[in-house]
Order: structure tokens, then C-alpha cells, then sequence
């Protein structure tokens, strides 16, 4: 895989865009404004999912409004996401908190997969939904609030592959290539 992030790196489209003085903190900064949109909006739900507030309002009745814009915002952040790779794929690539980020986001969306309001008619008005749109709403809060937390960290260089003090466990967890051994 690493060999061909190298590739991607190395394309004319990559190199332009990470080497831009606008086109990159453009796309980044679409990529934290999508972001706003769409976890503002899906915090909204899951407050209501949890109990701890719009008790008053039915679940269907937040989901229906707010689902066009979260689902615009959750685009809008997928594709400049995979933008914000496109430009420095192999810096990525070798992140850690990358890797994590991608991990909480499939584990993010399971949850939402899994939980999407099913059988909410017997519930949706009640002021504390069952066990499970509970579980549901938190879990996607502590996810979401540790799927920024790592898209942050993603800017430092804490675990570059090119720091020679950094141990053989982060080097592995980051995908570092192994140096080759003296002949």
C-alpha cells in the first residue's frame, strides 16, 4: 500500500495541491466547516437520543429536518477529506492518529448503521428513549468528539516515520517501512 501512496504523492494533481498557496487550506478549511455542519447537527440528535435534551420534541421529528443538512455536511466532509489525503498521502497514510481517526469513523458509522432509528414509532415522542437509542447517542458523541480529537493530532509529527528515536512499535503501528539492515 505504502508503494502506492509513494505514486500518489508523486502526481501532478498531489504535488499541485499540497504545494498550493490557497487550494489546500481552502479544501481544509471546507473540510472543519463541513465538519461544524455536520457534527453540530448530528450532536442536536444524539442529545435527544440520550435524554438530555429536546425531550419535548419527537426523535422523528429532529431527524427529519436536520438529516438533509447533516447528510450535505457529511458529504461536503467526505469529499474533502479524501482531498486533504490526496495532497499528503504517505504523510497520512503513516499517522497514527490517521489510522485511528479511520477506524472511529467506520466504528462511527456501524453505530449509526446499526442504530438508524428503527421501530422508533413505539418511542419517539417518549422523553427518554430505550437502552439502546441511549447507548447509541453516546456512543456517537464519544466517538465523534475522538474522531476530532485525532483529525487534529493528525497535523503534528509526533510519529513520523523519519524520527530515528521513535520506538519499533510506533514505527509498526504508523506502517513505517523497516530500514534495511547493513550488508
Amino acid at each position: 500500500m505504502l508503494g502506492f501512496f509513494k505514486w500518489m504523492a508523486d502526481t501532478p494533481w498531489s504535488v499541485a495541491l499540497h504545494e498550493s498557496l490557497y487550494g489546500y487550506p481552502i479544501v481544509e478549511s471546507i473540510h472543519v466547516w463541513a465538519l461544524c455542519l455536520f457534527v453540530g447537527l448530528a450532536v442536536v440528535l444524539d442529545l435527544r437520543l440520550t435524554g438530555l435534551s429536546f425531550t419535548s420534541v419527537p426523535v422523528s421529528q429532529i431527524a427529519r429536518r436536520i438529516l438533509p443538512w447533516t447528510t450535505f455536511g457529511f458529504v461536503l466532509m467526505v469529499i474533502s477529506g479524501i482531498l486533504l489525503f490526496y495532497a499528503i498521502p504517505v504523510r497520512s497514510y503513516q499517522n497514527i492518529f490517521f489510522r485511528v481517526k479511520l477506524l472511529l469513523l467506520v466504528l462511527a458509522g456501524i453505530n449509526a448503521w446499526v442504530f438508524h432509528p428503527r421501530g422508533i414509532q413505539s418511542w419517539d415522542k417518549d422523553p427518554i428513549p430505550p437502552r439502546s437509542a441511549r447507548f447509541a447517542g453516546y456512543a456517537s458523541l464519544v466517538l465523534w468528539m475522538t474522531i476530532i480529537f485525532c483529525g487534529r493530532m493528525i497535523a503534528y509529527n509526533w510519529f513520523d516515520c523519519d524520527r530515528p528515536d521513535q520506538s519499533h512499535i510506533i514505527s509498526t503501528l504508523a506502517g513505517c517501512e523497516a530500514p534495511e539492515a547493513p550488508q
